[in-house]
């Protein structure tokens, strides 16, 4: 499995909605998510300075970027999240989210 953790910069006067919405994850999105290898999927969020702290594990990252992105439900969810996010230069969140370089992992 690949472990993979990403950053991405929430605006910080819409965190509280951002947070309700992912108490609120449309069922055929977590279904997409588990059908494309996204597993044991976590989002932090840092409220000092709004950073959101990603972390998955996948099989294979790529595939798992490229399933989502074919996908109606993603294209949706990205388009409904999009307002959220600073700084993605054009991208959708899915696609401009900041990856991080894995230091350490205990077994």
């Amino acid at each position: 499995m690949e472990r993979v953790g990403f950053r991405l910069k929430l605006r910080a006067d819409k965190l509280d909605e951002y947070v309700v919405h992912h108490q609120n994850v449309w069922p055929e999105m977590l279904e997409a998510l588990s059908q494309t290898g996204w597993h044991n999927y976590s989002l932090f969020l840092d409220r000092s300075d709004a950073t959101l702290i990603g972390y998955f594990e996948t099989p294979d990252l790529q595939l798992a970027l490229t399933g989502m992105a074919a996908l109606d439900v993603n294209e949706r969810w990205q388009e409904f999240m999009a307002g959220y996010f600073e700084a993605l230069d054009g991208q959708r969140p899915d696609e401009g989210f900041l990856r991080l370089e894995n230091i350490f992992y205990l077994q």
